[in-house]
């Protein structure tokens, strides 16, 4: 048996790493990973959790979510705080370690750096990077100082809310600004040009048709932003990338179209490269009874995209999953009309995201053998962080790592009510009413037990802003 002691250790478990799935345990210290291995050689510790023959997993990277979406109660800055609590809160009880926000506000966001940092090492139960939203003249300026402050990633809106929620203030970009943006972030080490690739010119004729005939259903809202909508800027965005040489990631892709072409471009070489989302794996534009809450921008799609989203995860032209969780009240989603009230005024976005995330892939991937537990963790974690310029830190059980891990109890199961959550908003999601199996029964975040049988251990606060610098990889 190996002399070096450790913290914490977890024996009796099947742990996957990026090498296989082994039976045995993990032990760690000073927050890190010490070892892998059978459990006779691993060392004694502190405290041991039996995981009882059940999986252990890296904690899972969510590496698309909106904190501060609270601002509509809050302003940006104390809605940025407040979200990190709560819905970081629900994050670990889902067995998501790892998060990578995206920052949206019309000033400069470099002056602001120094708050964005303290808001989650004060207020978050997890690590957290950064993705920018370059949507006005001046951030375009900005590029390469917030490479200097370890964000490296960018998105942008091609050609999306040219006149969708004004409120939100965001600016659409026509292709000449997406050109300019792929050329200067082509020469950043690393860094990656983000995309809500959808088509808002057709879009905008489709609503107002729509409109017309009195429509007022889910089906009227995914038929106002047809696939097609998705497609041609997925088209343009990999001519575009292949052109400066540069590197793309569409966000929340929702049609098997957006698959193809993806694949089609990869093929030849073109470094595009896509997520998708839960949601759209296991909802459908037929699922009439979400109601507004099913509203999601791209919307669901019909059940070809949804087994074509499956396949491109399986053979690997998806290669990430986020949430693209939005926290808004169910007040403000409905605009007090009700979950059947009007789908044309109700806010587009998903809640929960961060928490129902590992239990839904669980369920629908793992155990409807959709997936193998191994790719799972690819796309939900290691992948995850390798784009992000987090691996080996995050997104894998490897020695040296950080000790995020998760015991996950593949037949525990609930269903999806008003007291699963454990975020601001526990009301609503897109999976309320539905079963899931393949729940956590421990949460480990940097070696500390933060959530064991559905209980928080811990306070908010003490975790770590990840910058990505010129190594690609975040500081120690």
């Amino acid at each position: 048996m190996a002399s070096e002691q450790a913290d914490l250790r977890v024996v009796d478990a099947r742990v996957v790493t990026p090498s296989g799935t082994l039976d045995g345990g993990v032990a760690a210290r000073d927050g890190k990973i010490l070892q892998v291995g059978t459990e006779p050689n691993l060392p004694d510790a502190e405290r041991t959790i039996d995981a009882e023959g059940n999986y252990l997993v890296p904690g899972f990277v969510d590496p698309h979510v909106h904190w501060g979406l609270s601002r509509y109660e809050y302003d940006y800055h104390e809605g940025l705080e407040h979200d990190f609590e709560t819905e970081t809160r629900g994050a670990v009880h889902g067995g998501v370690t790892t998060v990578v926000n995206f920052l949206l506000q019309p000033d400069p966001y470099v002056p602001d750096m120094d708050f964005f940092r303290q808001a989650g090492e004060q207020n978050s139960y997890i690590d957290f990077a950064y993705h920018a939203i370059i949507h006005k003249d001046h951030h375009f300026d900005e590029i390469q100082a917030l490479a200097d402050e370890g964000v490296r990633s960018y998105k942008i809106f091609f050609n999306w809310y040219k006149h969708a929620a004004p409120e939100l203030g965001i600016e659409h970009s026509d292709a000449g600004r997406v050109y300019n943006l792929l050329s200067t972030v082509s020469d950043i080490n690393d860094g990656v040009v983000m995309f809500h690739a959808e088509n808002e010119d057709i879009a905008h004729e489709r609503r107002q048709e729509l409109q017309a005939e009195g429509r007022n259903d889910l089906r009227a809202w995914s038929e106002s932003a047809p696939n097609i909508c998705e497609a041609m800027q997925i088209e343009q965005i990999a001519r575009m990338t292949e052109l400066t040489d540069s590197r793309s990631y569409i966000v929340h892709m929702s049609t098997g179209e957006g698959v193809d072409i993806c694949e089609r471009f990869q093929d030849q070489g073109v470094n595009v490269h896509a997520e998708t989302l839960p949601a759209f794996l296991c909802h459908t534009n037929d699922d009439e009874d979400l109601g507004t809450w099913g509203k999601i921008s791209p919307p669901l799609r019909g059940e070809a995209s949804k087994q074509r989203l499956w396949e491109g995860l399986r053979n690997g032209t998806v290669e990430y999953m986020g949430t693209d969780h939005c926290p808004h009240k169910i007040e403000y989603k409905e605009k007090d009309t009700g979950k059947h009230g009007d789908i044309w005024d109700a806010i587009p976005g998903d809640n929960n995201g961060i928490e129902y995330f590992l239990p839904v892939m669980m369920s629908e991937g793992v155990n409807k053998n959709r997936l193998s537990m191994e790719r799972l963790v690819e796309v939900c974690a290691e992948n995850n962080a390798k784009r992000w310029g987090l691996y080996p830190r995050k997104g894998a059980l490897v020695e040296g790592s950080d000790a995020d891990m998760v015991v996950v109890d593949l037949d525990k199961s609930k269903v999806v009510d008003d007291d699963f959550y454990h975020t601001m908003e526990p009301r609503y999601s897109t999976f309320h009413g539905e079963e899931l199996a393949g729940l956590p029964t421990h949460t480990i975040v940097g070696g500390e037990v933060v959530v064991e049988d559905d209980e928080l251990q811990v306070e908010k606060g003490g975790r770590d802003y990840l910058p990505r610098h010129e190594n690609g990889v975040p500081r120690a």
